[in-house]
């Protein structure tokens, strides 16, 4: 939001430099991202005074020329060659010196003066016409000034012409209330009384606005007071739409506006000024002389300002005359209602539109105008009024015409100002300092903060209704803060401190643990917005739409639910790396997802509502490259299966431990299932052909997902255990099994583990064997067993009893023959 230093002295009387302005609005919180000089004429007339025609002489060789000398302040006299037909002894002219660098207002081009020499006559400056200034366009001759412009007076002293400022404030979301000069002037103001300056605020007056007859009184109705709580308008005939006067188009062009027509820029103007839109219609457009304010039904066709025609929902708040809708209240105009270089008659709205409303229209349309902009933030709905009175007597003035019609105000439940308690003792805690009772009631006061009592250190104070920023306690502080100083609050000499234990398990740490060995073995972590497309529930089964949490005024219907699974997000940084000609990817991402259980719903509250932090990994194309004495590997289910394991590992989680399942949705084409204490923590399997359809991708992804939260509760019991490495050698053995084609590796594992739990340390499975030489429904199974006794070297004999037993158990629970 851009402000005008000039524009914003008239509200205040201050002697401040801009710069030191600049300083004060950041320390109050309204930051100055831009601060940029605006001269009242290019380059400044640097360098142009004042001065008067001594001497004027014709030139010695020419029939038009002048040989003049000029007073411009100085001890000695100027010697200057003119050529314009009105020069002549005893005028006050504008003098360009030596130097001088010139704007011409009809030129791209500046040139500067030089001495110089024009036919034989040396020429020490030039006398200038408006033109050549940048101030006008004459350039008829020299401009003649006033017989009382005294010589040496620099130009812009003698024109009154001011340099502006414009100062670019980064205005935040819930300071609406500065989105004016006005607004900004009264922090200022506020700043300025509670650091000992004796300065006033003050709006211009408006006790001279008065009614000069009813002829052109329009009806107006409003029937959705709840998106128009306050409506209120006035007629004005018989204008005459011009340009607007000179220091209304500086006023406006100082903050980045372009001036339009006397009406339209007197309506921008009081925007900017009181953060109060109006909206002038041409009243002879207004059929039947009535204004209904309502809604239109579901679809019907309405073309804006901007030529596009829209379809409007029946949740639109439209102003409608007696045939029409004519404009989106608070967002945009209609094409046929604005005013015109023909209107003659106009009907100025101010109002106040429920913020709600507003910003649902504006979004819904995908509309963002300077009137959306402040009415969805919530604007003052007392100022009204005043706003009105100014605009018209403004438009009375620059326009003429005449007020045909009393003031509607349509105003059924008052806005009140919000009631707060608080205490000194509060205010002194959260703060850190103890400020005077005093001084924070001034403070208070300056910001129009009204103290309706104070009693045993309590104050009871309203804020008034522009303030929708400031409901509670906590809000009243800041105020105080940002008045009384940031900067003005102390640091410590000494910092307290007390300990803190840490929790156990600490989720950071596992959480950190983890990302840094992924990261080791060659994966990126991505980072993915919690919000999703609705579309991508609505076409699966395992991730239902009714189980999404929904965004009851969602940005745009790509961020309309919160996500239930990382999937997509990761699948949407698949597709566009895969896009970018990326194909061999390593991806991770820790986030939270969300639920929503409809059984619960009748519990109320917050039940229905689940959420969960995940870890999704996603693996695709070539696992290593190929070099010079390697072949290329592509990933697969087991690179997958391997991360998760050493991730596992790495947690204090036996892989071996979990519950495998075989996972059968929609979702993965092969996938399994891992569980411990019956509680699923992991999903792994390839990507389905469904899944890779909505992302256009061709290639096969590996995909996990983890339950984080269901990692960090299994690893609350593991303890770090330091043990002496065995001084005794291990012993392998291998087995081949010709086993039903049912059997699983993990059911082998199981029997054989349970079998001899003292000396068996590890099985693994190094073979598989299926085909025509095996009986039908058989397979090979090849696996080793590593057996360790740690108190001694394992015999043969010990060996051989160990074997057996595992083979009778083999043979009786699996159904296996030794090969």
């Amino acid at each position: 939001m851009n402000i005008s230093y000039n524009w914003l002295k008239n509200y205040i009387d201050c002697d401040l430099t801009p710069e030191e302005m600049a300083k004060i609005f950041t320390d109050i919180g309204l930051e100055i991202e831009s601060f940029e000089k605006i001269e009242a004429v290019k380059g400044g007339l640097e360098g142009v005074v004042v001065g008067e025609v001594l001497t004027c002489e014709n030139h010695p060789d020419s029939d038009h020329l002048h040989v003049t000398t000029v007073s411009v302040g100085t001890e000695e006299p100027l010697q200057i060659v003119c050529g314009a037909p009105n020069c002549r002894q005893g005028l006050k002219v504008m003098v360009a010196t030596i130097n001088t660098v010139l704007h011409p207002i009809d030129s791209n081009e500046e040139f500067k003066i030089k001495k110089s020499k024009i036919r034989g006559v040396e020429s020490f400056g030039m006398l200038c016409a408006e033109d050549e200034l940048g101030i006008g366009r004459d350039h008829a001759g020299i401009m003649e000034l006033s017989a009382d412009a005294v010589p040496g007076t620099k130009a812009m002293d003698y024109l009154n012409l001011k340099d502006d400022y414009q100062l670019g404030i980064g205005l935040t979301p819930n300071r609406i209330d500065a989105a004016s000069h006005y607004g900004v002037a009264r922090d200022l103001c506020a700043y300025l009384k509670a650091n000992g300056k004796r300065v006033s605020l003050s709006l211009p007056s408006v006790e001279e606005f008065k009614i000069d007859n009813n002829h052109h009184a329009i009806n107006v109705k409003v029937e959705n007071s709840e998106a128009a709580p306050r409506y209120a308008g006035i007629t004005i005939s018989n204008v005459k739409i011009a340009p607007s006067p000179e220091w209304l188009q500086t006023s406006l062009r100082a903050i980045g506006i372009n001036p339009k027509n006397n009406v339209v820029d007197i309506t921008n103007f009081i925007l900017h000024e009181l953060c109060q839109p109006l909206h002038a219609f041409d009243a002879d457009k207004i059929a039947g002389e009535r204004i209904i304010v309502r809604t239109c039904e579901e679809g019907t066709p309405f073309k804006t300002l901007d030529g596009v025609e829209r379809k409007l929902s029946a949740n639109d708040l439209m102003i409608c005359d007696a045939e029409k809708p004519m404009c989106i209240a608070g967002v945009f105009g209609g094409e046929d209602s604005g005013v015109t270089e023909n209107t003659t008659n106009v009907f100025i709205e101010s109002a106040y539109f429920n913020p709600v409303w507003v910003r649902k229209t504006a979004k819904r349309h995908g509309l963002n105008t300077d009137a959306s902009f402040r009415f969805e933030r919530g604007i003052d709905p007392n100022i009204t009024i005043y706003a009105l009175k100014r605009a018209a007597m403004l438009i009375k003035e620059y326009a003429g015409g005449e007020i045909t019609s009393d003031i509607i105000d349509i105003y059924p439940s008052k806005a009140k100002p919000f009631d707060i308690e608080i205490s000194y003792d509060y205010i002194n805690t959260l703060i850190g300092k103890e400020i005077p009772s005093d001084k924070v009631k001034s403070i208070l006061k300056s910001l129009e903060i009204e103290i309706k009592g104070e009693k045993d250190g309590i104050l009871y104070i309203a804020v008034p209704p522009y303030r929708v920023d400031v409901q509670r306690a906590a809000d009243i502080v800041e105020e105080i803060l940002r008045i009384y100083g940031y900067n003005n609050i102390e640091i410590p000499e000494h910092v307290n401190s007390t300990l803190s234990y840490e929790p156990k398990p600490n989720k950071d740490k596992i959480t950190n643990i983890t990302a840094n060995m992924l990261t080791n073995m060659g994966f990126t972590e991505i980072m993915s917005n919690s919000l999703s497309k609705s579309s991508y529930y609505e076409t699966t089964d395992t991730y239902k739409a009714e189980d999404c949490v929904k965004i009851i005024n969602p940005l745009s219907n790509d961020l309309s639910v919160m996500r239930q699974t990382l999937l997509f997000n990761m699948m949407e940084a698949v597709a566009v790396n895969i896009n970018h000609k990326n194909s061999d990817l390593k991806l991770y991402e820790f986030g939270n997802v969300y639920t929503y259980d409809q059984s619960k719903k009748e519990e109320g509250g917050l039940a229905p509502y689940g959420e969960t932090n995940k870890l999704a990994i996603a693996i695709t194309g070539q696992d290593a490259q190929a070099t010079w004495n390697t072949r290329p590997q592509a990933t697969n289910f087991f690179t997958l299966k391997g991360v998760l394991e050493r991730v596992m590992k790495r947690l204090g989680i036996n892989f071996d431990n979990l519950v495998c399942d075989t996972l059968s949705n929609d979702i993965f084409s092969d996938a399994l299932s891992l569980k411990s204490n019956g509680k699923e923590i992991i999903q792994f399997g390839v990507i389905g052909p469904k899944i890779k359809r909505m992302f256009d991708i061709k290639s096969d992804v590996y995909f996990a997902e983890i339950n984080f939260d269901a990692v960090i509760k299994a690893t609350k019991k593991n303890r770090i255990v330091a043990k002496e490495l065995p001084k005794f050698p291990e012993v392998k053995r291998d087995l081949a099994l010709l086993i039903d084609t049912n059997v699983t590796f993990s059911e082998l594992r199981k029997i054989a583990m349970s079998t001899e739990k003292k000396f068996l340390k590890k099985v693994s499975l190094f073979d598989v064997y299926q085909g025509d030489k095996l009986p039908e429904g058989k397979k090979s199974y090849a696996l080793s067993f590593i057996l360790q006794d740690e108190s001694k070297t394992m015999d043969d004999k010990n060996i051989d009893r160990i074997m057996n037993n595992l083979i009778t158990q083999f043979q009786q629970k699996a159904g296996a023959v030794i090969r």
